[in-house]
């Protein structure tokens, strides 16, 4: 028996159910809510993430992997809360997007290995709820310098726990590859480590490369095309049916990288999201697993992607 943290303590792998590997309740910058109060409803935000996800819960998801970091805002307060309400269990992140904090810059990777430790074996922020995967990121240009001190330290936080890596990618610059170097480089088992937006292109030799160095591929842009030249839902699904006929669908997961529309300040900011994934969280639900089985996929296929890869890649199976 494995068991993972989540935000209301130790759950079973084999109780994670279908599970969307890449998601937020809510994204802002680090001390927003608390700073400027105004900008953030965060009242609001914990009303629509109840609804959206026990609607989601009444649909069969039972588990999502909340990736928010500090410098995105994380909230493991809102998270339990909301947990509590719908039942969708909700694994918590510590590690660092791409603000990596400016004190970072000067330290050994080894200092915030330590950190990023605490957070997984002691807790967070005093509430004692416990990281269950490490978050890194870097996007389009490659890894800075800073960013490569973060990944470093993830990578040895990883090494001392066990733990598994969440990364933030940019793959039309192929980033995964660099990132990949660098974790072999601190000895980090590929088994253990997911390399997300892997399906912001359609470059199949990238993605079978990485796959090859033995890592996960995290497809967790539906409905895809925000950012500009990046493939909508459909081209993002038949990447994935790509992948499968490649005989990889033990090693895919898909999620969105959704939160709620209220996380953003502003009515018309709060309806243009809702008009880009009226879904939310249930989009891939309702969309892009029709759209699998129409192309010829079986749902126990599905029911690996969806449901056992992502409790192997917790239990390092």
């Amino acid at each position: 028996m494995t068991t993972i943290n989540s935000v209301l303590g130790f759950i079973e792998t084999e109780n994670m159910g279908f599970t969307l590997s890449h998601e937020h309740l809510a994204t802002s910058a680090a001390g927003i809510w608390k700073t400027f109060p105004e900008l953030i409803d965060r009242v609001g935000i914990m009303e629509q993430a109840k609804a959206t996800l026990k609607e989601a819960y009444d649909e069969g998801l039972r588990s999502i992997i909340d990736v928010s970091t500090i410098d995105l805002g994380r909230d493991v307060e809102m998270m339990k809360e909301v947990s509590e309400a719908t039942g969708v269990q909700i694994v918590a992140a510590t590690g660092n997007h791409l603000a990596v904090p400016r004190p970072f810059a000067d330290l050994a990777p080894e200092v915030i290995a330590d950190l990023y430790v605490r957070e997984i074996e002691v807790g967070i922020e005093g509430t004692g709820v416990k990281a269950g995967i490490i978050k890194v990121a870097s996007d389009a240009g490659g890894i800075t310098t800073e960013q490569e001190i973060v990944l470093r330290a993830a990578g040895q936080a990883s090494v001392r726990t066990n733990t598994p890596i969440s990364t933030h990618t940019w793959s039309p610059d192929r980033v995964g590859e660099e990132q990949v170097r660098i974790l072999k480089e601190e000895g980090v088992d590929m088994n253990r480590v997911y390399i997300g937006h892997s399906n912001d292109d359609t470059d199949m030799s990238y993605l079978l490369g990485l796959l090859d160095q033995g890592v996960w591929l995290g497809l967790d842009r539906f409905p895809g095309g925000r950012r500009a030249g990046t493939p909508l839902w459909e081209q993002r699904t038949e990447l994935t049916k790509q992948l499968i006929d490649a005989g990889r669908s033990d090693r895919i997961m898909l999620s969105h990288d959704h939160s709620v529309p209220k996380a953003r300040h502003g009515a018309d900011v709060q309806e243009a999201r809702f008009k880009y994934n009226p879904d939310g969280y249930n989009f891939i639900t309702r969309n892009v697993l029709p759209r699998l089985n129409e192309l010829g996929v079986s749902d126990e296929t599905i029911n690996q992607i969806m449901v056992q890869n992502p409790r192997r890649f917790f239990e390092g199976k």
